[in-house]
């Protein structure tokens, strides 16, 4: 089931909403530059294990409404905040990959954990995605840079390149394409400012205001988000689990997609 949810006034979010008559739901929100539809592999087994599965497209992404504008953690947290209540969600798993997961901590901190009673992070990009002074882990500014500049100069070619460092396991071909026009169907300028945030925000004090059960989900071998990203979000969350996942790079939801949904469906249930 499919619908919109409007947020902000007047910008429409797109929600994929399957087994809604579930209690056990979990939400989902997607990394950069995808949509719901990375978790296509989740969606196709979790509702027969009981499961309300919610994903939802962020702004300037996917099937929902690309303004120009409010593409900062506070806004999307926001637009979260505005789904969860539009469909009156309580007790939910809210799971978040790469920048999903970075928008997901943000949420639980701005608005204190409202309707969540588990957190799922997938190679969240926080407390920084890039090095910072005192911060050595991350990844150059330089890097995050390249890709705003690629955007606007060749976003295809961006995206190509941005690919294939994306997974671990070998790809196939078709498989490939799919998710390269997946991400061509998000904005162009919401793909630059999405990573120009990057730069802009820091979520260090987010993380400590995290109270709920969290598990955190980590490739050893993500070239995006590195692994001692995910080892730093498990000192600062009090109540955390880090399972490293060894054959995973990024895309652990598909890199090891059955040890993926067991360990999230054990989480969650």
């Amino acid at each position: 089931m499919g619908y919109y949810v409007t947020v902000d006034g007047n910008v429409n979010i797109y929600v994929e909403d399957l087994n809604p008559d579930c209690e056990n739901t979990i939400l989902f929100l997607h990394g950069w530059p995808g949509s719901r539809k990375l978790f296509e592999y989740q969606f196709d087994v979790l509702p027969a294990m009981g499961f309300r599965c919610i994903g939802i497209d962020t702004r300037g992404f996917g099937d929902s409404d690309k303004p120009f504008c409010g593409y900062d953690y506070d806004r999307l947290a926001d637009d979260v905040r505005e789904v969860i209540d539009a469909l009156g969600l309580r007790n939910i798993t809210l799971a978040g990959h790469s920048t999903g997961g970075a928008i997901a901590i943000r949420y639980m901190a701005r608005h204190k954990g409202h309707g969540v009673s588990k957190l799922a992070l997938f190679a969240a990009a926080a407390p920084s995605l890039i090095k910072r002074e005192n911060f050595p882990y991350g990844v150059d500014v330089q890097t995050v840079t390249d890709i705003i500049n690629g955007t606007y100069e060749d976003r295809p070619n961006m995206l190509s390149n941005f690919g294939n460092i994306f997974f671990f396991q070998h790809l196939t071909a078709p498989f490939s394409d799919w998710f390269f026009q997946v991400g061509l169907q998000a904005a162009g300028w919401a793909t630059a400012k999405i990573a120009n945030t990057w730069i802009q925000e820091v979520l260090f004090q987010d993380l400590t205001e995290i109270c709920v059960p969290t598990l955190i989900i980590h490739g050893i071998h993500d070239k995006v988000v590195p692994f001692p990203l995910g080892e730093i979000q498990h000192q600062y969350i009090k109540n955390s689990v880090l399972l490293p996942f060894e054959f995973s790079g990024h895309g652990a939801f598909y890199d090891q997609k059955d040890e993926f949904n067991q360990a999230l469906a054990e989480f969650a249930k």
